[in-house]
């Protein structure tokens, strides 16, 4: 932290949390693959009322912040939630709120 940049890794951090969950789909996603150790992106795609390509894009927006992984297996990926970064994102919003 700086006086150019007053912003500590932890913001960082939970703005790049709050981003990624910053829109519905996401959040149904994110319970959705909560519930379930892991699927598809077409087992999520059908409990949407949104577009596949649009129901991708919303998996890349959580993926890149690390939220979920995937495990590629051409021509599927299998997504679940990246259990390290979602403890993480847990702790770090619980202190914000605290």
């Amino acid at each position: 932290m700086t006086k150019t940049n007053p912003y500590t890794l932890e913001d960082e951090k939970i703005a790049q949390y709050a981003k990624a969950i910053g829109h519905p789909a996401r959040v149904f996603i994110l319970k959705f693959l909560e519930k379930r150790c892991s699927c598809f992106a077409g087992d999520i795609s059908s409990e949407l009322p949104i577009a596949n390509s649009t129901v991708s894009q919303h998996l890349t927006a959580l993926k890149e912040a690390g939220l979920i992984q995937g495990t590629i297996n051409p021509p599927t990926i299998r997504y679940c939630i990246n259990q390290q970064n979602w403890q993480e994102a847990k702790t770090l919003f619980e202190g914000l709120f605290t």
